[in-house]
């Protein structure tokens, strides 16, 4: 190549790298503040659908419930969106459904309408689940070489929505008086509106064509039945289940059982959700050097470690330090998990697995949010908290027969 060429090819470079920071930049922008809405719901949607509630308190969860499953509900909507309206269309349209989400939870509180208000959170998921793919669409949009750290962008944006969600639900949690909430969930609509501002700057290049594949696509049930597949997906159900059903239910404990002002038990949903991504910056390198099933072992025991936190007593270390760990080890557990899974199928097999995977996931996760206030409610505390160590376990022994499986197959 003359020189002209590589000055060429170089500007070339040049001009993807100066679009690909920008897209991320903005993709960032929008994550902290979309990302942000999360938090923000679970720290205090089981407080408040407690307080709407007469006579069943065991359904103070259900709100929640309806966060999860308008996550999935978003999570498959978005991918039929983004081909028809683009990417960039479709985050905005995902931001106007929270902000719609956030209005109605807004007057069903003003109302008492507890039924209203699960409607309501059930479209703020909705949100959550086109949010899921910002992480996707900026990596997509950069160069191989860009990638990773367009990823840890979005990651480092990911702390940040663990900083302003909690901190918004305190500030203004009493700011209609006595209609307790009713401004945490209204602050939901200008920050739907300020991502809509950043997003509408976002241009994304227009996906190249798919590659032919080496190898032909096998059958799903023929996938879903290999060991890796099968105890990368329990360990992920395992793991991710665990972090709702005692994270939701932390709250209410903290709160209703305990007599924690609302101000603790948020603060507690803030410091877990920082455990959950903080540690996203150093889990790959842990994957590379380790393997993901010995991240999954790691995680495991460090849900273990949670329950033998949150057994120690009820003092307000013990709920903090009990959601810290259940945050690193829903890190370690779940993304290890994750790691399996994607390499249990070849490439042109990925869209099929993974819809079929985030499917049974996130219904898993419903189930299991729903199941927190009942099991809270009927039994307390300190049994939700028993529920860790016979799931922990069984997917400490799937794990464990397969890393022998792998053993054997390399002996052979």
């Amino acid at each position: 190549m003359d020189a002209s060429g590589a000055t060429g090819s170089s500007h070339g470079l040049d001009g993807q790298l100066k679009t690909a920071r920008r897209n991320v930049l903005i993709l960032s922008g929008a994550q902290a503040i979309l990302g942000s809405v999360a938090p923000l719901t679970i720290s205090i949607g089981s407080l408040a659908g407690y307080q709407l509630l007469s006579l069943d308190k065991s359904l103070a969860t259900l709100p929640v419930t309806g966060f999860n499953a308008g996550t999935l509900a978003g999570a498959v909507l978005i991918a039929f969106l983004a081909r028809m309206l683009g990417r960039p269309q479709a985050f905005m349209l995902g931001a106007v459904i929270g902000a719609l989400g956030g209005a109605l939870a807004t007057i069903a509180l003003f109302r008492g309408d507890f039924w209203l208000f699960a409607a309501a959170l059930t479209l703020i998921g909705t949100c959550s689940g086109f949010t899921q793919k910002i992480r996707f669409a900026a990596a997509d949009a950069s160069p191989s070489f860009f990638k990773a750290k367009a990823i840890s962008w979005i990651l480092g944006a990911g702390v940040v929505s663990a900083v302003i969600g909690p901190q918004l639900a305190i500030w203004a949690k009493d700011l209609f008086e006595p209609f307790t909430f009713a401004g945490t969930f209204l602050a939901i609509v200008p920050l739907a509106i300020l991502a809509i501002g950043i997003l509408f700057f976002l241009k994304l290049p227009k996906p190249s064509a798919a590659a032919d594949h080496a190898e032909p696509a096998r059958p799903l049930r023929q996938i879903v039945a290999t060991p890796r597949f099968l105890t990368g997906m329990i360990c992920g159900i395992g793991t991710y289940s665990l972090m709702s059903f005692v994270m939701i239910g932390a709250p209410l404990a903290m709160v209703i059982g305990c007599g924690f002002p609302t101000e603790m038990a948020t603060l507690g949903i803030q410091w877990h959700v920082l455990a959950m991504f903080a540690p996203s910056f150093f889990t790959g390198m842990l994957i590379t050097r380790f393997g993901a099933e010995k991240l999954v072992v790691a995680g495991l025991f460090i849900l273990m470690a949670c329950a033998v936190v949150a057994h120690m007593g009820i003092e307000l270390w013990n709920f903090w330090g009990a959601l810290v760990l259940l945050g690193i080890g829903w890190n370690f557990g779940f993304i290890g998990a994750t790691a399996i899974v994607a390499s249990s199928y070849r490439p042109a097999e990925a869209d099929k697995v993974q819809g079929f995977h985030d499917i049974i996931l996130f219904a898993c996760v419903a189930v299991s949010s729903f199941s927190s206030g009942k099991v809270f409610t009927a039994y307390g505390w300190s049994v939700m908290n028993l529920v860790i160590w016979p799931v922990a376990i069984v997917c400490l022994l799937l794990v464990l027969n397969l890393l022998r499986l792998q053993r054997r197959r390399l002996a052979a």
